[in-house]
């Protein structure tokens, strides 16, 4: 296995004997990349080349990326709705059950790792451009920043729920889909699959329209305290839309601890369960919670009413949509009988 640094190196050789071949043979540049080439970009695909600020990144991309690397479930289903498969070579750390219309094509592209796979490996794909879902994508400390995937000539993209500049809504997971679009020459794919989620959660939404807002408090993971979706993640925006209010959106995270004391005192009427790999069962959840003497009076624990969403429904990415019409008919059944 050849060192990160040797590694980068024989990318950045690979990348330049490519770079001169193209120029002799065809006249034009490699794909992608952070700077654009005068040669690749003279000879750009229509509507390229496309430049992206993404989360304090500025990439350049003179043609559409052809081998890509996707990290986390959400960002790879959002390439197989956009009808890319053909452009991915390798996934990674998938934790729900991919979308029944999606399933054959994901199980056809390769997986790396269960989880975030090591830069060498990710390397070993030769890909173009890697897509993050969580940050945990591009951790420095285990060798994946995206400063080293730049420096061995690798483009990247991180979902946007990650930046950490504002509160996330479903505004943005259409801002997502239409920029991957762009990114890979789709854009009118973009649009229509931006309509079919928008016509989605509109169904969802005036189904319960006019109905009072039902206190939801979601439940990840934890014992001692609860992990639990604040009000900067999408999750927050998911309930409102379905008719409720997150008990903990005044929580300035994606994510966060609370107290069970809190949870107690905000007196939820739903609990919302997120059902992903390597968290323990739904039904151990649910268990753990019934069972806790502090939380006998809470409503939602009392009436034993839970609603179950993938975790990847949750995140900007395409199941977003079904997680407005799963939510709303958990929180106001008689809406949809």
């Amino acid at each position: 296995m050849l060192s990160p640094a040797r590694h980068r190196a024989v990318r950045r050789v690979t990348v330049a004997l490519a770079l001169s071949a193209a120029l002799l043979t065809a006249g034009c540049g490699p794909s992608g990349g952070t700077g654009a080439h005068p040669a690749a970009t003279a000879s750009s695909p229509e509507g390229f080349p496309v430049t992206v600020d993404n989360c304090g990144v500025r990439t350049t991309y003179d043609r559409p990326p052809s081998r890509v690397v996707t990290i986390h479930q959400h960002p790879a289903e959002l390439m197989l709705a956009l009808g890319l498969k053909d452009r991915m070579v390798g996934t990674a750390f998938p934790d729900s059950a991919v979308l029944p219309e999606l399933r054959k094509d994901f199980e056809a592209i390769p997986e790396l790792a269960e989880r975030e796979p090591s830069f060498e490996k990710i390397l070993d794909s030769e890909p173009d451009l890697v897509y993050g879902g969580y940050g945990s994508a591009f951790t420095e400390k285990e060798g994946r920043s995206r400063e080293a995937f730049a420096d061995a000539g690798i483009d990247t993209h991180l979902n946007r729920e990650y930046c950490g500049e504002k509160r996330v809504t479903m505004a943005d997971t259409y801002a997502e889909v239409r920029t991957i679009g762009r990114i890979f020459g789709v854009p009118d794919r973009a649009e229509r699959l931006v309509a079919d989620l928008k016509d989605r959660v509109g169904e969802a939404a005036s189904a319960v329209e006019g109905e009072p807002d039902v206190p939801v408090f979601v439940y990840d993971s934890g014992d001692k305290s609860a992990f639990t979706a604040g009000g900067k993640g999408l999750g927050t925006d998911l309930i409102r839309l379905a008719g409720g209010e997150n008990v903990f959106a005044d929580l300035d995270e994606v994510f966060g601890d609370v107290s069970w004391e809190q949870v107690v005192e905000r007196r939820p009427e739903v609990i919302a369960v997120y059902d992903y790999a390597g968290s323990g069962s739904v039904e151990r959840k649910k268990e753990f919670l019934l069972a806790q003497p502090a939380l006998a009076d809470v409503p939602a624990v009392r009436n034993k009413r839970f609603v179950v969403l993938p975790l990847t429904a949750t995140l900007v990415g395409i199941r977003s949509a079904y997680a407005v019409d799963g939510l709303a008919r958990g929180l106001h059944p008689e809406s949809f009988r």
